[in-house]
């Protein structure tokens, strides 16, 4: 195969990149994913006041918080219009046809790389079973789609928070671009604003960093073709709606214009910024839960008798911490020491007094998978509690403090496990993981035309 059937083979489609000109202040230009701050209106003002006068993709997405507020038809004309505004005025350079690798440093001091291209949505599936080459990590609540898809349907323009990971431990494919190009002078280079860190982009368009990259592409694939023929290549990271509502809007496009089926219409393909699981840079934090209505060691003994395992009483939160992520022995630093065992925390509060436990049982799966289902199952049988998610384990002993109040501290998301979980299982749970903190979040700054 030549370089573009061994992207087309793979789920990439090389895009026309579209970057602001010289003239444009990419601090101002870039904003964070629509979906972080959901609850924090002030951000949100404050990127406004932020960017007022200069050209922001602010202006051509809706941010969530926004989202059912009765004035979104009108906030939905404006991003239309400013779509087609921007389009117009010059404020794009030419378009560049080709990949882009990216740089982000984040304002904790962290160092991610990425390779923002294209990809097929013909190659990618969100629903549980599929053995497409791109899939989702967590359950798709389709509920949330049709919002989306308002704003995304016969849009000139779109702009990506999608993020997918690549499943590469020998780090071939982003950084072996990264060595190539870095030395290069980069296509932009900027603080992002609040503190958020700052990027910088390099261009991956010659002959020869393409014929790297499909070779790259290929020996993943190769390693990560299952004996049913099956290759499952990238998971879905951050953006799961927003990539399935491309899908739905591409397939209600196509069964309307059936003669666009199996062309390359602009609609069928998506921009993305692909991350290798393995960078250094990205992190995984799970997110611990809270029941309400509950004692920690009544769940505790409800799901020891799930699970199996046994229970040990913890004296404190630092202890806890540390039991439930297997740094309780020199020799062991983390919980991919332990093959086949779990461990959960439990943090309560019984007569004003706070208890802490663990229980450790045997898992074969990433530790949400195992859990979640039980504490279903739980609050089936006692519909007076109520269930949380929680970034932190700082809060979750906070709100432990409460009375009926129950912490339960997940361990370390394992990347050695990840992809074989949602291989052997489907998506994981909704709320299964966070990729990083907040600011930490992919920022829009690239652009594509999408429907003409």
């Amino acid at each position: 195969m030549n370089t573009t059937q061994t992207f087309s083979a793979y789920g990439i489609k090389i895009p026309e990149l579209l970057l602001p000109s010289s003239s444009v202040d990419i601090e101002k230009w870039a904003v964070i994913a629509c979906d972080q701050y959901t609850q924090d209106r002030d951000y949100w003002k404050q990127v406004m006041h932020f960017t007022a006068g200069s050209p922001s993709l602010l202006n051509i997405i809706l941010p969530e918080v926004y989202l059912e507020d009765s004035d979104r038809p009108e906030r939905l004309k404006n991003i239309r219009l400013n779509m087609e505004k921007y389009l117009s005025e010059g404020i794009f350079a030419s378009p560049i046809t080709g990949m882009m690798y990216i740089e982000r440093k984040t304002g904790f001091g962290r160092l991610r790389r990425g390779l923002v291209t294209a990809i097929d949505l013909e190659a990618y599936d969100w629903r549980p079973g599929s053995k497409a080459l791109i899939r989702a990590t967590e359950a798709t609540i389709t509920d949330r789609i049709p919002p989306r898809m308002e704003i995304r349907r016969g849009a000139p323009l779109e702009s990506p928070h999608i993020m997918l990971l690549a499943d590469d431990p020998q780090k071939t494919l982003i950084e072996g671009l990264g060595s190539r190009v870095r030395e290069r002078i980069p296509a932009y280079s900027s603080k992002l604003m609040f503190g958020s860190g700052e990027i910088s982009g390099w261009t991956v368009a010659s002959p020869e960093d393409m014929a790297y990259a499909a070779g790259a592409l290929n020996s993943l694939a190769q390693q990560h073709t299952a004996p049913d023929g099956s290759c499952f290549l990238f998971a879905v990271g951050d953006g799961n709606h927003s990539l399935a509502t491309a899908k739905a809007v591409w397939d209600e496009y196509k069964d309307s214009h059936p003669e666009t089926a199996g062309t390359e219409h602009p609609a069928r393909y998506a921009l993305v910024e692909i991350v290798n699981l393995y960078d250094e840079g990205l992190t995984f934090e799970p997110i611990h839960r809270a029941l309400f209505g509950t004692g920690s060691g009544e769940l505790a003994l409800f799901l020891r008798e799930r699970l199996g395992g046994s229970i040990q009483g913890v004296t404190s939160p630092e202890e806890l911490e540390r039991l439930v992520a297997f740094k309780d022995s020199p020799s062991c630093s983390d919980s991919a020491a332990h093959t086949g065992v779990t461990r959960f925390g439990f943090a309560g509060t019984s007569q004003g007094i706070s208890e802490y436990a663990v229980l450790e049982t045997a898992a074969d799966r990433l530790a949400v998978s195992l859990l979640q289902g039980e504490l279903d199952a739980y609050l089936a049988l006692h519909p007076e509690a109520k269930i949380d998610y929680i970034h932190g384990a700082d809060e979750v002993f906070r709100l432990s403090r409460e009375p009926y109040t129950a912490g339960v501290l997940l361990p370390p998301v394992e990347k050695k496990s990840f992809f074989d979980t949602i291989a052997a299982g489907g998506p994981l749970p909704r709320k299964s993981f966070s990729m990083g903190e907040a600011p930490e979040k992919r920022f829009y700054l690239e652009c594509r035309r999408l429907f003409p």
